[in-house]
């Protein structure tokens, strides 16, 4: 096999070496929190279904960065500025886990405390990013330095919220993650950095699914939600193609928009539209069971980025070339 043949193995390499590794450290993870006792804490207003919950290990997420480091010998001199989001993301989930498991309770940081910290965590990847020649929209749509940074900004405490709040399912997120990674692959045929974390990517959510799938074994932790929508973004800056985050967070962007949709329902007009939000909590108190919604927000997810994939084929010139 000559060194081009295996280079173009790599993705297929990192994928086999990622999920074989995540697997174990999570297991491992897996009996080191039950060792010591450190479990999930139920959210007193959540579905009551979930009590059922209590005492399952969390925070399994605390092993996804390790999937950096089976890309890094195949990415180039950007390695750091584009891979630091999902570190810098996960560090405000990780907090946020470990207030929890201090207070002894479902409830962490504030929103506020939490707002202020993926800002302020996230502002400097989003500038250093956005210096020089700014960031590519899509093929000849460049966003200069000055509005790229709040458009990024945006993009990135989004992501982190919406991945969080879509976390509440055995399965839900990472299988989601899934499928968006594997979305961004015809985007990424040129790009070998892109490949190689598309494929350690996709590593970590099937092997946390491993794991994840219902009955849980652990739960993924608000640090593993983070660094999955840290990543999302991070793929949608290396594909040349912001706007994909759109299409490839589309169940994400479903999950937020729910909650906002609640909150100013209840605020403005003093009344619920869901049973509960996220939405797939509405769908456990009409009574589907947890694995019936979990495989068909998967499929919606699918159809929502073909749709809007195929819409933005049909009417934006150059957003897929």
């Amino acid at each position: 096999m000559s060194f081009d043949d295996a280079i173009k193995l790599a993705p297929m390499w990192i994928f086999v070496l990622t999920f074989l590794s995540q697997v174990l450290a999570q297991e491992g993870w897996v009996r080191f929190m039950a060792q010591f006792k450190i479990k999930q804490n139920v959210k007193e207003y959540g579905p009551e279904g979930h009590a059922v919950k209590v005492g399952t290990p969390s925070m399994g997420g605390v092993v996804f960065p390790l999937c950096i480091v089976v890309v890094l010998p195949f990415c180039g001199s950007d390695t750091l500025k584009l891979f630091s989001l999902p570190l810098l993301a996960s560090v405000v989930g990780y907090l946020d886990d470990h207030a929890k498991v201090v207070k002894g309770s479902g409830d962490g940081l504030s929103s506020l405390q939490k707002l202020g910290l993926q800002v302020a965590l996230s502002m400097p990847w989003c500038v250093w990013v956005s210096m020089g020649e700014g960031i590519s929209l899509w093929s000849g749509m460049r966003v200069a330095g000055y509005f790229a940074i709040p458009l990024l900004l945006f993009l990135s405490v989004g992501l982190q919220n919406a991945v969080n709040v879509t976390d509440g399912l055995d399965g839900l997120a990472a299988g989601a993650m899934a499928i968006s990674v594997l979305g961004f692959i015809p985007f990424l045929v040129d790009n070998p950095m892109g490949l190689a974390f598309v494929a350690a990517l996709l590593a970590v959510c099937l092997a946390f699914l491993w794991h994840n799938s219902h009955p849980a074994r652990v739960f993924m932790g608000d640090g593993g939600a983070h660094f999955l929508a840290g990543s999302l973004l991070v793929l949608g800056v290396i594909s040349g193609r912001l706007w994909l985050v759109f299409p490839m967070g589309f169940l994400f962007g479903v999950e937020i928009l729910s909650v906002a949709i609640q909150i100013l329902a209840i605020r403005k007009f003093g009344r619920k539209v869901f049973r509960m939000s996220p939405i797939h909590h509405h769908f456990e108190l009409i009574g589907w069971p947890e694995t019936r919604i979990v495989t068909r927000f998967w499929l919606v997810h699918v159809f929502g980025m073909v749709a809007l994939v195929m819409i933005a084929a049909v009417f934006g010139e150059g957003m897929l070339g």
